[in-house]
């Protein structure tokens, strides 16, 4: 594991198009989304730790934002040559039991993280019903073996804010976790590690 922060993509950045496919087989793409009051885009993975700390509340902040219209996906770009844990059977099952109420679609390709530059597991990509970037950063202050209980304070903050037609937060603090799991050669210019 490699800790690694988010590459804080620019704000107003349009929504990497993508088509990708759920852990069943069936295709989802970005424009299924379209009309939402804005878009989550979550890059995780089933076994880092720092997805493990958080995925309880993950689950409960997509159902609870999900109600609001906001469209929620989750997205795991691992190479599951080296960590066959996150593969797409791994990725049905953890979905059933984490609770997920959102598609969590594989990207086999990585080009689908790439276009998000996406650095780390969480990394939480916010949109807005134009599909411009509005936010990108932590969940909330949590990390594994810290006291900080998780609330999803700052990722909550940023949902009702859009949702209340607010401007996004000035400062927006880097998510942190462990780095995707790159197939060798694939390695983006903005991954160092």
């Amino acid at each position: 594991m490699v800790l690694t922060p988010s590459t804080m993509l620019s704000l107003g950045t349009e929504a990497p198009d993508f088509e990708l496919p759920q852990t069943d087989g069936y295709m989802v793409y970005r424009d299924d989304f379209k009309g939402k009051k804005g878009l989550l885009v979550i890059f995780m993975c089933n076994h880092c730790p720092y997805v493990i700390h958080v995925r309880e509340e993950i689950a409960k902040l997509a159902k609870e934002y999900q109600a609001k219209d906001i469209g929620v996906v989750a997205i795991n770009a691992n190479n599951v040559d080296t960590h066959p844990a996150d593969s797409p059977e791994k990725m049905a099952e953890e979905s059933q039991n984490a609770g997920y109420t959102f598609p969590y679609l594989y990207d086999e390709t990585q080009e689908v993280a790439k276009a998000y530059n996406a650095a780390c597991t969480p990394d939480f990509f916010l949109f807005d019903g134009e599909l411009k970037l509005f936010y990108r950063g932590q969940l909330d202050d949590s990390r594994p073996k810290s006291d900080v209980p998780v609330t999803g304070k700052d990722l909550r903050g940023a949902l009702d804010a859009l949702l209340a037609g607010q401007s996004a937060a000035e400062k927006q603090i880097p998510s942190m976790g462990c780095n995707i799991k790159w197939k060798p050669g694939n390695e983006p210019a903005y991954f160092s590690a």
